[in-house]
């Protein structure tokens, strides 16, 4: 006898944020201006072990030929018969004020049809950014931190073998363009957009250099360089000093619910009004019982075999709940941990609560 049980409520998974005091302001800001550049570029990954592009990845072949050609060697591509490359797509990310001759790590994507870049060589790919200008130059061997293994028609496989890195393995052609003020002014943006944390931000730093700084916008402070910071040197120091300011920054209160996975995220600043809760969890039980019919003897019928299914489902006894109003993170878990609910039983509580406008705080769903 077979027996599926399928709960309706499955395993939980809380975690509790709370509220960040004293956080720097370059953990919750960057400096406009100072930001990086996305180069990509084609190239081909070699000395692979038969686990390259086949005859269908036409590109692969005409890549090959091309390459080969510059190298003073005219082969037909159909005469071309590969499985040890692969054409791949190589992209990395250059930080602000990155300087000629510096190294940047690449990741390595195959686009045709290999099924492991394992063992191989990018070879020597230009890497530009979305103007067309090339910035790197990439080439190295390519780390997949796994292994697939395919013998006798079984496969072992770990990690994703069609993708690598190269840590260190581009070398920047020319410098970064940044630009670090305007007329003396700079301009801080905020990561989270929030009109209470940029208030908080212009105001710390009018602290340190009265007179100094306005929030521009939700997002945006601008911030006047003093007098005597406007020296060969002295804007880099006025820079580290803007950022290891520390502020609090407001927190939305919030509850993030992933009802895939049974996450429940719950923020620093959710707060559940007085009210009462009554849940029920319903349990469905399916049983297979497999059913073996033997024909008579001599009378050249088959065996058969059928499956009698019964499905059985039940509701658990509850009772009510009454919450007295929850003030703090560790309140609501609290509460709900007293009521021993599963994710899902707190997914479908969080809703209900926020239909009837006890969960005061915004309930996203991903």
């Amino acid at each position: 006898m077979k027996t599926i049980i399928f709960p309706i409520l499955l395993v939980m998974n809380v975690i509790l944020t709370v509220a960040i005091a004293g956080t720097r302001i370059k953990d919750i800001a960057y400096v406009q201006g100072l930001r990086g550049q996305q180069l990509v570029g084609y190239g081909l990954v070699v000395g692979l072990n038969g686990t390259g592009d086949t005859q269908r990845s036409t590109f692969t072949l005409q890549s090959v030929t091309s390459m080969l050609k510059r190298f003073g060697i005219t082969v037909s591509q159909r005469e071309l018969r590969l499985r040890n490359v692969a054409a791949v797509m190589v992209t990395a990310l250059a930080p602000g004020f990155a300087r000629e001759g510096g190294y940047i790590d690449v990741v390595v994507s195959s686009l045709g049809d290999a099924t492991s870049l394992q063992g191989g060589t990018l070879l020597i790919t230009p890497l530009s950014a979305h103007d067309g200008t090339v910035y790197a130059m990439a080439q190295g061997p390519v780390s997949v931190g796994g292994v697939n293994v395919v013998a006798g028609g079984s496969e072992v496989r770990r990690n994703h073998t069609a993708t690598g890195r190269i840590p260190g393995g581009a070398i920047l052609e020319r410098s970064i363009p940044s630009t670090l003020a305007n007329d003396w002014t700079i301009v801080v943006v905020l990561m989270q957009a929030d009109f209470t944390t940029a208030n908080r931000v212009a105001s710390t730093i009018n602290t340190q250099f009265p007179h100094s700084s306005i929030a521009k916008d939700a997002s945006t402070i601008a911030v006047t360089v003093p007098e005597e910071y406007r020296h060969e040197g002295k804007m880099v120091e006025f820079i580290a000093l803007i950022e290891s300011l520390e502020v609090a920054p407001d927190v939305v209160a919030r509850v993030v619910i992933n009802e895939r996975t049974g996450t429940i995220i719950i923020g620093g600043n959710v707060t559940i009004l007085p009210v009462a809760i009554s849940h029920g969890g319903l349990n469905i039980e399916i049983q297979s019982t497999p059913i073996i019919s033997q024909p008579n003897p001599f009378s050249q019928g088959k065996t058969v075999v059928t499956q009698l299914t019964t499905v059985a489902a039940g509701e658990d006894s509850t009772r009510v709940y009454t919450i007295n109003g929850a003030t703090t993170v560790q309140d609501v878990a609290k509460a709900l941990n007293a009521m021993k609910l599963t994710p899902r039983d707190i997914i479908a509580v969080f809703q209900a609560l926020k239909e009837a406008g006890a969960l005061k705080a915004e309930l996203v769903i991903i």
